[in-house]
This record gives C-alpha cells, structure tokens and sequence, in this order.
C-alpha cells in the first residue's frame, strides 16, 4: 500500500508539470480587491482596458471592479471615497481632474493610509500651478508628445519635396487647449516641430460644444476650411479621434481630398479610414496592453515592489512615479489591407509594435502567475 501511495503521489506531481496541469501560482496580491474607477464614460476602448485590468488581476489572484463615472468629477470624488470606506486594497483611477486631483488624492491617503492607488492621464498639480507627486502614487500617462510627433512625421511623409526644401508644410490644427492634460501634453509633441520650422500652422480650430464634439467640430471645420483655397492646407492634424471625426465629415460633406491625421482609435475611425478617403492615420496605444499594465503597476505596488516598477524601460524619475505607455501608428493602409478590421483584431494588420509587451513592470511571482 505504501508503495502505491508513493507512486500516485509522484504521477500527481509529475502531471502537475505538464501542459493542462499548472498549479495555481500564490502571489503576494491574493485575495485583495481593486477598482478601475473611470472619470469618463464607457466606450470601446476603456471597455477593453477594463476587461484587460480585470483578466489580470484575476490571473494575479485578486477581485476587480469597474466603475463609470460619465464625465462627473463629483461622481468620480465619491466613488473612490466608497471604494476607500468599502475597504478595497488598490485603485486604478483615470483623468482625475487637474484642478483637484493631487489635494483630493492626498486627503484619501492620509484617511486610508492602507490603500494604494495608481492613476492615468490624471496630472497633479498645486493651488500654485506647481507640479506635484504623491509618496507611493505610479502616474501613467500614455505617450501623448510621441503620438503627436509621430502624425507629424506622418504628414512630413507626404510632402518629400518640401521636406527636401526645406518648406513648412502647412497645416489647419486640430486643438483644444486648457481643457485636459493629454492635449496640453500632445501639443509639446507638435510645437517641436513648428519651431524647428517643419510645419506651419495656418489656424487651430476646436469644437464649439465639447458635450457634442463631433457634430460641433463638423460645422467649425467646414467653416474653417471654406475659407481657405485649393491647395494652401497641406493636411489637418487632430488632437483625439472625437474631433477627427466631425472634421472627416466636414472634407466629405466639402469633397475635399486633404489629408487628416488624429490621435486614439475606435471602431468609426477605423471605418472612416476603411473608405480610403481623408483619414490616413491614427496614432494610438493598445488599449488591452494599458489595462493589463495598468494592473501590474497597481499589483506591485500593493505589493511594495516599487524597485521592480522602476525597472520597467518606459519609467520616468522626473518628475516622480511617472511611466508612459508606449505609442504606435495605425495607417490606413494597414486597416485596408484585409476586410473587417476592427479594435478588436486590428493587432492583425498594426505594426509588432502595438503587441510588444517588453516594456511591462513584472517580477518572478508575477511573471508566473501572468505565464510571462
């Protein structure tokens, strides 16, 4: 009888090695609950990034949530003041606003030492205007000044003779300022250009509505555009895909053939790009990658592990836990070369950049649990 129990209990641990029969790896994160709380509301692309946050923390052994706040900084202020009195572990918490963010955060942490929390596009900054960190606090931001130059060097491409000139190319801009950090920090990414005396803006332009951004930025750039002739604007630039799409439909209601660049990526941009028309590129991240990142950040540091955060290539020390999501460019000849691409398969057409995933915070345990 021994020997048979000896034998059963060598073939349990050799099946345990093989395909099929992982064993459950245990992480230091077992059993906390965390929280993706959204200042925005639902959308294709937060829904992947929620639905990743969740698959991972799952993977890491944890309980996540999400919550939709649908643009209310009040909403937003509660819900991360229920989930802290709710007692869960970690947050996730997305464009929190410039003007409260940093105070408000630092009070939720001085109340509930215990709680860790990690932000995106959520910038802080004082009652000065100063730009401030929180102790313990990974901001993550995605790499809004490298998605902005790398539509301009998109548009660039499209002119070699006046590039090989030395001309500007010249360019109605897309652009909101003073409205969200992102847009601000997108426009560092452009303005590099327009000193270097590459491109030359003719006019900037926004929507006049920012609740109805599409319908109002079709009526402002076909009034804009109306007042230019045949040939003087080189290419439009947008800030974020919302606006690009009541531009598109401005060129199309105006059958004007200039072409259009923007930043962030739905399924109607890639649609409109499908048509072979104005909309020659978006620039983007990989919205499952940000949430699966996202996720890993708030997990180390739950798990005090912020040296293997800071490990991550992507990280920034200036100006503090600061990390930026890398950023690729999705054209359009790349979402016509094969029929019905959407967000969901577009890693099939993109470039290997959008799914690399070398630059994610990991760790042995996580490594393990994540099948790194």
């Amino acid at each position: 009888m021994r020997k048979i129990m000896i034998f059963l209990l060598a073939m349990a641990i050799t099946l345990t090695a093989l395909p099929g029969f992982a064993q459950e790896t245990q992480t230091p994160v077992e059993g906390k609950k965390v929280a993706y709380i959204m200042y925005m509301s639902s959308s294709a692309i937060f829904e992947m990034w929620s639905d990743s946050f969740a698959r991972t923390a799952e993977a890491l052994g944890m309980q996540a949530d999400t919550f939709f706040c649908d643009d209310s900084d009040e909403e937003w202020r509660n819900r991360v003041l229920q989930c802290a009195e709710e007692g869960y572990d970690g947050l996730l918490v997305s464009h929190g606003g410039i003007d409260y963010a940093w105070s408000f955060l630092t009070e939720v942490l001085q109340q509930y030492p215990n709680i860790k929390i990690a932000t995106f596009d959520t910038y802080f900054q004082d009652e000065n205007g100063d730009t401030q960190t929180i102790d313990g606090v990974v901001q993550l931001f995605q790499q809004d000044a490298g998605l902005a130059a790398m539509l301009v060097e998109e548009i660039l491409a499209m002119y070699p003779e006046k590039v090989e000139k030395g001309e500007p190319v010249n360019l109605l801009q897309v652009q909101q300022e003073d409205y969200i950090i992102a847009f601000d920090r997108r426009q560092e990414g452009y303005q590099l250009y327009e000193d270097a005396g590459k491109i030359k803006t003719l006019e900037r332009i926004a929507p006049e509505d920012r609740l109805n951004p599409a319908s109002s930025m079709a009526q402002v750039a076909q009034a804009a555009l109306s007042k230019y002739e045949q040939g003087e604007i080189d290419a439009i630039w947008c800030c974020y895909d919302a606006y690009a799409q009541g531009v598109y439909q401005a060129l199309r209601a105006l059958d004007s053939d200039i072409p259009m660049v923007s930043v962030d990526l739905c399924d109607e941009d890639i649609q409109f790009m499908a048509e072979g028309q104005n909309w020659k590129a978006c620039a983007t991240t990989n919205w499952t990658s940000n949430g699966e990142f996202a996720c890993r950040v708030l997990a180390l540091e739950m798990a005090q592990q912020y040296e293997d955060i800071q490990a991550a290539s992507c990280y920034y020390e200036d100006p503090g836990m600061w990390m930026e999501i890398p950023a690729v460019v999705i054209t359009q000849t790349q979402v016509m070369s094969q029929e019905n691409v959407s967000i969901q398969n577009i890693a099939e057409v993109a470039q290997a950049a959008y799914t690399d995933q070398s630059w994610m915070p990991t760790c042995d345990w996580m490594s393990a649990a994540l099948a790194d």
